[in-house]
């Protein structure tokens, strides 16, 4: 190291002290980046990658890009999984002694990406710390704590088990995870998000989860009041996490973000719990097969204005709430909004002109705002007024409580508008940020600049009147200052008291005593002016960061305002109802349809259905039916009304009666998982299995063809098994949609369980689906039928016709009934006997016939032989 430059040496020093994240080392206007740092950075950036001393032993590899341009290739590495280091040159280069100082003043990681253009407008960008029970410890729960530093939001969350903690993790979705470096914590979270995009990991020692060290960093950005406060409500061991997350910000961003004001108890028992599975398959937050949100309920229900009220909707409808009074306020709130379609409208058209208040307060706070953020703040105060006078008519609760939390900000608009230029550079060394008159001394070093252009143009005058040289200039450069310039052809005529500056190819350049005392008072001002700028944006940065509280409340009622304007949005287009939210178990709904597929066949008039389930005599329906005829349509519909109505949105359906529902389970659809080794047979069984552990009476559970990934009998015995613990374990309100029409049998043996099948019309050898949902039972699955209809050659389906016929022949014991209606042993020996030959054996009666030689019968003896087999047939039937 000692051979190498002072500024290689200071590189090796501070990369030495970030060796896991690439280093973007600041060189005049450029991040530079050397040895294997290069060689990652042109990969992965498709930079050219050249050396220093290319040719001697000594090569240094290197690669750079503009440190103006840098958000855009910092994003790009932060995606494949890199950090990044930012060192910048953190004095004055001019007054340097030696070489200029350099520090890293932020380190950049998934978690705390802050510049809107790199993240999702309508997603939180979560950085997370996950603590574990301390062993032996008296707090034996596991904690959370999650923050947002683009918006500025920070919670903590607990709980005694795990998997419900992983629930949470996967509805938090977090880009970055912090955890301890010893337990088992990470194996598990690495199974947990085997085969999905997982977020990077980032181990810390069991150390810094002391409750002591965490007491003083909490106690210091939050007040101890507040933190005394969630102790007593029991959560310390949230609170250990939450203090590891501040460590790592002051860590990576060397300071504790101010704009961290508050921290938000997150009770995971007030909400709906959705796990991944139920997330995934009614397609809450997107689709299935096109993974975005168009075909999903968050598409049908975001008509938000705002980034902020994006994120919240998302949230509202990931977090379905468990009290009655709170689901009450939202559908009071929706309910004014979408009678009043003049007020709504008009609140709409102010909040479509209001920009990321969350995330420019942010930047602000960060001092990594530029002169555009500040004016897109200012843009977006300047219409709350208005904004406010439309709110003022409104009276529900909710309402009014959001017109408190939203600030007029007439000060702080008045102030950015009397400081900053409507049409500011990107860059704030570009200089011209600022309004003429916001600051005396500015203004002077602007007149001297301005006036120095006027005196260039008078001294090249001047000049060549002088000289005669007519093609004489007064030029400018960063490295020679101002110098007049003369072709050769004219170096005849050039005065005396021109002192030469440089020589070029065609041209001699020159300056004189004049033109020296010139650049030194107009390139002083300039660069006095720059510097002026700097100052005092940094200074209208700090105070615009003093009013982060006012910005952060008002942008939440901001946020909350579209969300409810967007509910009511959608109840008013798509003819939505308000529901009754009850804490009965009753779950009654009229006319219902499904939000997403109505939208779609918007041509074609959806088919609606009612639903009753409740405790008791309604516990459980079994769904029979066809495939295509709507059994899953129907079953979701059921559980997208009931989320809907528990997050306070108007419901598609003529009427409803909810019964809180505290948690929503499916079983719908095959996957299998083959990172982890498993068939679809074994998820279905595991997403079941925690289903049967997991659910209480209050549950919802949707259970789509139990036991179809295995042999007939398997499937049958295990979905019969299934029910019947559902029915008598758990008394949970259930759809169980199956093909087995044996399970309708359950009817007969539980009063809890009723037969319904969605009808369909048959016409023919063909069917007409009908969509609608009936008592009883379904006589056939018709699934021959489905597969005509789908085209499979007619060969085929005459075979499988044959096929049933003989498989129907042994399914029903002497007295009609399944066999697998039995218990105990008579089902297994039912089992045994009565399973159906696809291909049955031959008769005795088939064998004399093939045995019969027709070339040797006479028509007698044929006769003969002929009522002989008669009479055997009919001794057997």
């Amino acid at each position: 190291m000692s051979e190498q430059t002072p500024m290689v040496r200071q590189y090796l020093q501070i990369k030495g002290e970030y060796p896991d994240a690439i280093l973007f080392f600041r060189l005049g206007d450029f991040y530079e980046m050397f040895y294997a740092d290069a060689e990652t950075a042109s990969r992965e950036l498709d930079l050219t990658l050249t050396s220093r001393n290319k040719n001697s032993p000594d090569s240094v590899p290197l690669c750079g890009i503009p440190y103006h341009a840098a958000s855009p290739y910092i994003a790009k590495l932060i995606a494949r999984g890199y950090k990044v280091a930012i060192c910048e040159q953190v004095e004055d280069p001019r007054l340097a002694k030696g070489i200029v100082r350099r520090e890293v003043t932020r380190v950049i990681t998934p978690g705390l990406v802050v510049d809107p253009e790199n993240l999702e407008a309508d997603h939180n960008n979560f950085l997370l710390a996950l603590a574990a029970p301390e062993t032996g410890g008296r707090d034996q729960r596991y904690g959370l704590a999650y923050a947002d530093i683009s918006t500025g939001e920070f919670r903590v969350s607990e709980s005694e088990e795990f998997s419900t903690l992983e629930d949470e993790l996967l509805r938090i979705d977090p880009r970055e995870i912090l955890l301890p470096d010893e337990g088992p914590e990470g194996r598990v979270l690495e199974r947990l998000y085997a085969g999905k995009a997982a977020p990077l990991f980032n181990a810390r020692g069991r150390r810094e989860y002391s409750f002591e060290a965490a007491r003083e960093v909490l106690d210091l950005q939050f007040g101890a009041e507040r933190i005394r406060e969630l102790v007593g409500q029991g959560y310390r061991s949230s609170l250990c996490a939450a203090g590891v997350l501040l460590e790592y910000l002051r860590e990576t961003q060397k300071q504790l973000p101010p704009h961290l004001h508050g921290i938000g108890a997150h009770e995971i028992r007030e909400y709906m719990v959705l796990d991944d599975a139920t997330l995934r398959n009614l397609e809450i937050l997107q689709s299935w097969m096109e993974r975005s949100k168009k075909h999903s309920l968050l598409g049908v229900l975001d008509h938000t204005r705002t980034a902020m009220g994006a994120r919240m909707l998302r949230r509202w409808i990931q977090y379905p709430l468990l009290r009655v009074d709170r689901i009450q306020g939202r559908l009071d709130a929706v309910e004014e909004l979408k009678d009043r379609e003049i007020e709504r409208s008009a609140v709409q058209h102010c909040l479509k002109d209001i920009k990321d208040l969350e995330r420019l307060n942010s930047k602000i706070n960060l001092g990594v705002a530029g002169p555009r953020d500040v004016v897109s703040l200012k843009e977006s105060l300047a219409g709350i007024p208005l904004l406010r006078e439309r709110l003022q008519d409104l009276r529900s609760r909710r309402l009014r409580e959001m017109l408190g939390l939203i600030d007029p900000f007439e000060d702080v608009t008045a102030l950015i508008g009397s400081a900053l230029v409507e049409d500011p550079p990107p860059v704030l060394r570009e200089g011209g940020v600022f309004r003429e008159g916001y600051h005396a001394e500015l203004d002077d070093l602007r007149g001297i600049r301005r006036d120095g252009k006027r005196w260039i143009a008078a001294m090249e005058t001047a000049q060549r009147e002088r000289t005669g040289i007519g093609s004489l200039k007064v030029r400018y450069n960063k490295v020679f200052g101002y110098y007049l310039e003369v072709t050769k052809s004219h170096l005849a005529a050039v005065p005396a008291d021109y002192e030469r500056k440089q020589t070029l190819v065609n041209a001699e350049r020159f300056t004189t005593p004049e033109l020296r005392e010139y650049e030194s008072r107009v390139v002083g001002a300039e660069e006095r002016a720059q510097r002026l700028e700097a100052e005092l944006f940094g200074e209208l940065r700090l105070r615009l960061a003093r009013e982060s509280r006012r910005i952060r409340e008002t942008a939440r009622g901001l946020a909350e305002l579209d969300v409810f304007c967007s509910l009511a949005e959608a109840a008013a287009q798509n003819h939505y109802t308000r529901p009754e939210v009850t804490q009965s178990d009753e779950l009654v709904i009229w006319e219902g349809r499904h939000p997403v597929l109505e939208r779609l066949n918007a041509e074609e008039r959806f088919v609606p259905n009612d639903a009753y389930l409740d405790g008791g005599s309604n516990r459980m329906i079994i769904l029979t039916g066809p495939n295509m005829a709507g059994k899953s349509t129907y079953m979701r519909q059921v559980a997208l009304t009931v989320l809907m109505a528990q997050m306070g949105c108007f419901v598609p359906a003529q009427s409803a009666r909810i019964g809180l529902v505290d948690r929503i389970f499916t079983r719908v659809g095959a996957m299998d998982n083959l990172v982890r080794g498993q068939s679809t047979f074994m998820v279905e069984m595991q997403e079941t299995s925690l289903i049967l552990q997991r659910a209480s009476s209050r549950s919802l559970i949707l259970l789509d063809e139990i036991g179809r990934g295995t042999s007939t009998f398997d499937g049958v015995s295990i979905a019969w098994a299934v029910a019947e613990y559902i029915d008598s374990r758990l008394q949970a309100r259930t759809l169980f949609a199956t093909h087995y029409h044996e399970l309708a049998e359950l009817s007969t043996q539980s009063a809890g369980i009723k037969n319904c099948h969605v009808a369909v019309k048959e016409w023919g050898e063909n069917i007409l689906f009908l969509r609608k949902v009936t008592d009883g039972p379904a006589s056939h699955s018709y699934g021959i039928q489905v597969a005509r209809l789908a085209g499979v050659p007619a060969q085929v389906i005459q075979r499988a016709g044959e096929i049933l016929r003989n498989l129907e022949s042994g399914q029903w014991n002497e007295v009609g009934q399944p066999r697998l209606a039995s218990v105990g042993e008579e089902m297994s020996s039912a089992r045994v006997q009565t399973q159906p030959l696809l291909f049955p054996l031959p008769s005795a009666v088939e064998d004399d016939i093939r045995g019969l030689d027709l070339m040797d019968t006479t028509p007698l003896q044929a006769l003969n032989k002929l009522k002989e087999l008669q009479d055997r047939l009919r001794g057997r039937g």
